[in-house]
């Protein structure tokens, strides 16, 4: 027989969501087991003993993980569903019978790199600010920004009164009104990379995530998807060398 485990831990192995967001759903009141309703932590259960279900629709036992990295589009949003009726980003992923979730978000305006699966376990170290995974942004930003601002990026700038991590910042190319910067960080606050930007006084016009860790896009094109392996997995951890932009 299995070892009982963490409520959250149980969600997150099953895949319905990391286990920071499945805590959430905990707290939330939306998940019975063997009927009742649960809303503390620390309540364990053993996988194929209790009948746990979440808004009323039963979880089984850890099923089979996946990762995938999908080249997002502009337009879409990183959720499972959404309530406004926009299209969301699993609408991509037609051959995929797992249920899986982003990891992480980007913006509706923004593009390239997301990660979905159902490893809560992986999701909760990517995301866990003390693992520092790095993600690489391409940013065409208005105007021409100077050495000196680009230096202020990497030394960190005062967003919403704290200010933000070392970064690497490569100027990738100047167009003749704009210019195109290459970005790299670890935190993941909101909207962060444009914020960064409007500080410096040059904001965003698009951008697009490039890569997490050493794991980039390569040749996947926009709205398409490929399944990972253990070593693409690793690539996301691997911060001793940055993803860098490839000589066009």
């Amino acid at each position: 027989m299995e070892k009982p485990v963490r409520l959250q831990k149980f969600l997150a192995h099953a895949g319905v969501a990391s286990r920071r967001k499945c805590e959430k759903i905990i707290e939330e009141r939306r998940v019975q087991v063997d009927g009742k309703t649960v809303s503390a932590m620390g309540v364990k259960v053993t996988p194929g003993k209790e009948r746990v279900t979440v808004d009323g629709k039963e979880i089984g036992g850890a099923e089979e993980h996946v990762y995938i990295l999908l080249n997002k589009p502009k337009g879409y949003v990183t959720t499972v569903a959404d309530p406004q009726g926009r299209p969301i980003v699993t609408s991509f992923l037609q051959n995929v019978k797992e249920r899986v979730f982003p990891v992480g978000r980007l913006d509706l305006d923004t593009e390239g790199a997301l990660l979905l699966t159902n490893d809560g376990e992986l999701t909760q170290a990517i995301l866990h600010p003390s693992n520092e995974v790095y993600k690489t942004y391409e940013a065409l930003v208005k105007g021409h920004p100077k050495s000196t601002d680009l230096r202020s990026l990497e030394m960190g700038v005062m967003v919403e009164e704290q200010k933000t991590a070392p970064a690497k910042v490569l100027l990738v190319k100047k167009t003749q009104q704009n210019a195109i910067v290459q970005i790299t960080i670890h935190e993941g606050r909101k909207r962060q990379v444009k914020k960064m930007f409007q500080a410096i006084g040059h904001p965003v016009l698009s951008l697009k995530r490039l890569a997490y860790g050493n794991l980039g896009l390569g040749n996947l094109r926009l709205g398409k998807y490929r399944f990972l392996t253990k070593n693409d997995i690793n690539l996301i951890f691997s911060n001793k060398i940055l993803y860098k932009q490839k000589d066009s």
